[in-house]
């Protein structure tokens, strides 16, 4: 029987090799009555290359707000964020984030939802380079078929793979996901998640997820991120799943490591779950 690894999130701090440092970040905001109130407490965290991490832990924890810090589209009241050694002040292309909620512009295709993020970013590429590549992309997500639709003819799984496709497509170092499967019905769910696994496994990068999923978190991440409760929320403890990749969820629900690690989970967040708590 495996015994849930944790280690302290300072652990590998100073560790020059890490690709995405986040160093004692604190987020706070104006309190109506004076003062401040505190969201993220003194965050530290470390993620490789090719490392999939996911992040759990009750709403109000402050998760997204550290997802947006790391994309740069909201500051740290103190502390930073470090990818290969330059810290980050404002998004940035190597960031790419992926919402629960599409944001797709519903005037433009499937193609042109895509391509519009290419020729932002990939600016030095010939229009055949560009074509080229907003055509691989789609290609991943088995969007080829509804290249020419609008958003407004897709389903949520649909759009939510070109909201994908379009962050994959410029070539990010780090992929940040907000619950990127949290919108869907079960089934298209757990297709999503393939589809989106068997990319990351054939391309690696970083990628930091956040999701309210143990199995979720299991299936996908290499490991998880255990949240305290907001205010002033904290990392509790990280995870180690040493399942290796490529997974299959029945394989790994066979495993009787793999419901140790889920029971460690959840037991960890009934512990820190509160009567003012919202799932």
């Amino acid at each position: 029987m495996i015994k849930p690894l944790t280690f302290p999130a300072t652990d590998r701090l100073r560790d020059p090799a890490e690709f995405l440092r986040i160093e004692n970040v604190t987020k706070a905001y104006p309190a109506a009555g004076g003062g401040q109130t505190v969201i993220l407490d003194g965050i530290n965290l470390t993620i490789g290359a090719d490392e999939y991490i996911s992040v759990i832990g009750h709403s109000g924890c402050g998760k997204s707000t550290l997802l947006k810090i790391v994309a740069g589209l909201e500051q740290a009241t103190s502390g930073s964020v470090w990818l290969e050694g330059r810290e980050v002040r404002k998004p940035g292309a190597e960031r790419m984030m992926v919402f629960q909620q599409y944001s797709l512009l519903p005037w433009l295709t499937v193609r042109e939802n895509v391509r519009l993020a290419v020729d932002e970013v990939l600016r030095n590429l010939s229009s055949a380079e560009k074509r080229e590549i907003v055509n691989e992309h789609l290609a991943m997500v088995n969007l080829t078929p509804a290249a020419e639709k609008y958003p407004d003819e897709l389903s949520g799984g649909m759009k939510q793979r070109v909201g994908i496709a379009r962050a994959l497509a410029i070539r990010p170092k780090v992929l940040l996901m907000d619950e990127p499967f949290g919108a869907l019905d079960a089934l298209t769910r757990g297709k999503l998640q393939r589809q989106v696994l068997d990319i990351w496994e054939n391309h690696r990068q970083a990628v930091m997820m956040i999701t309210h999923d143990v199995d979720e978190a299991l299936y996908m991440s290499d490991r998880i991120i255990l949240m305290t409760n907001g205010p002033a929320a904290q990392i509790g403890e990280i995870l180690e799943v040493p399942f290796a990749h490529p997974r299959q969820p029945k394989e790994l629900r066979e495993l009787p490591e793999y419901y140790e690690l889920r029971n460690h989970a959840l037991n960890f967040l009934d512990r820190h779950f509160g009567h003012d708590d919202q799932l």
